[in-house]
């Protein structure tokens, strides 16, 4: 294992100097007068007396000691103290597997840090924050249904369901309970078909087309694993609802936007309004005008979904969208070239990107490059706020429920199974993110472990992960800067 440890010391200790440079030029200011005036020529005895200079004062905390910039003193003094239950852990980790632990973005240790490894999960940080940073956290996704203008609330023609790549669009018809993970924050269906009633119309004498034009019709990742797709992800495009899932049927819609075709046909027919042809895919013309539209809640809501209860369609969905807005191309290799170079851009080395979700095994980051990810932000910042809460929320709802973490650590969890056991490509499991610090400030932390055999079972990883937060929630283990005040 490659170590690296006590990487804050020395930019804490120049801090500390330059603390004690104003009380230095005081000393010497002092002293430079105690001298004149115990060297100056003698007055004649007629004139004047001269009394003797005043003692100097004692201190009982020498003028250079440390204790002069106490909160400085106890920072090193903590970190170092990290840094050493760092490298202790990391000696419980195999040689593909790595570490690394930062307090306020200043590194402190880490094991096999640069190495390039699979993140499984981990990757949709990369995704979330690329997202933040280039779409922007207040950024709203717009569907919206075209057609011909309406004559006496009959549409003459077809009516065009058009994605705008919202990945928590969903229909209040489908029921909850067949939906293991339903998303939060949804965009409403329903709301549109309500504004479509709103517009007046009555009748659609063609059929609902569903337009998923904004992206390409690439709905799964080529490089994932065939019991990955539908299963974990898939199908997605620029119009999905529930996941591709349409109300009464068992199976997933082959094509997303034929799938919210259909959802979106049954909701206007509920409303009265008649369709008379079957649902279809196409693109709307570009003289089709507005007939009405909803819109998404915000980014940092759709990226928060995305991390607490590790979404994959909303991942890949993202991606895309980046490709589209930032440059030009609804597609994969498109939206993967925006995240590449942003995050290189940020000083990342090492990448390999081939998916936005971390389903594939074809990915690989470095523990500090999630690490350094998560420095750009904070716990209150989008991205940690999107996380799971330890014992709480998402993901780890039911992982750290008695561990001095729980309530605290918000983490993005990883895992992949990879079987079979005994060959290549190792199992994943990944916790990252962020544990705020009594007194302001927050560790920042990234730990993924690949191995082969069963490292996702729960009696294998849990172990380690259980004794990671636990030294993690040591810090601060020294002194306060109270008790390390000059005396």
């Amino acid at each position: 294992m490659t170590r690296r440890s006590g990487q804050g010391a020395g930019p804490l200790v120049v801090l500390a100097l330059i603390a004690l440079l104003p009380a230095l030029a005081l000393f010497v200011v002092w002293r430079w007068a105690a001298g004149q005036a115990a060297g100056a020529d003698p007055a004649p005895p007629a004139k004047a007396v001269v009394a003797a200079p005043p003692p100097a004062p004692v201190l009982s905390t020498p003028l250079m000691s440390m204790r002069r910039a106490p909160a400085v003193l106890s920072r090193s003094l903590n970190d170092d103290a990290l840094a050493s239950a760092v490298a202790e852990f990391a000696d419980s980790l195999n040689d593909t597997s790595c570490v690394a632990v930062s307090v306020d973005g200043v590194a402190v240790g880490s094991a096999n840090g640069d190495m390039a490894l699979i993140p499984a999960s981990n990757q949709k940080l990369l995704t979330a924050a690329v997202a933040l940073d280039v779409l922007g956290a207040e950024t709203r996704y717009t569907t919206e249904v075209r057609a011909q203008a309406p004559s006496a609330g009959v549409v003459a023609g077809d009516l065009f369901l058009v994605g705008g790549g919202d990945p928590l669009l969903t229909s209040s018809s489908y029921p909850v309970e067949a939906d293991p993970n339903p998303v939060t924050d949804p965009t409403s269906l329903d709301a549109l078909a309500d504004a479509v009633v709103a517009a007046g119309i009555t009748s659609v004498e063609g059929s609902v087309i569903g337009d998923g034009s904004r992206y390409d019709d690439e709905f799964y990742a080529p490089s994932w694993s065939p019991d990955v797709r539908v299963t974990e992800a898939g199908p997605y495009d620029a119009l999905v609802v529930n996941d591709a899932r349409v109300t009464g049927d068992p199976l997933k819609a082959g094509d997303p936007a034929e799938g919210a075709a259909r959802e979106f046909t049954a909701l206007l027919r509920e409303r009265g309004v008649v369709v008379a042809g079957e649902p279809g895919v196409g693109q709307a013309p570009d003289a089709s005008a507005v007939v009405g539209s909803v819109q998404s809640a915000p980014m940092s809501a759709v990226v928060g979904e995305m991390l607490a209860t590790s979404d994959n369609n909303t991942s890949e969905m993202v991606v895309k969208e980046l490709g589209f807005v930032a440059a030009g191309a609804g597609t994969r290799d498109a939206g993967l070239g925006v995240m590449r170079t942003t995050l290189e851009g940020w000083g990342l080395t090492g990448l390999m990107l081939a998916d936005g979700s971390g389903l594939s095994n074809d990915n690989r980051v470095s523990c500090d490059g999630l690490a350094a990810v998560l420095a750009r932000s904070g716990p209150a910042d989008p991205l940690g706020a999107g996380l799971a809460v330890a014992g709480e929320t998402g993901t780890l709802e039911d992982v750290f429920t008695s561990s001095p973490v729980a309530g605290r650590l918000l983490g993005k969890t990883g895992t992949l199974g990879n079987p079979p056991y005994n060959q290549d490509p190792p199992a994943v499991k990944s916790l990252s993110g962020y544990l705020p610090v009594d007194g302001g400030g927050a560790i920042e932390f990234a730990l993924v472990l690949n191995g082969s055999g069963t490292l996702a079972d729960q009696g294998v990883y849990r172990p380690i992960w259980d004794a990671f937060v636990a030294m993690l929630a040591t810090y601060p283990s020294g002194p306060s800067p109270a008790e390390l005040q000059p005396r």
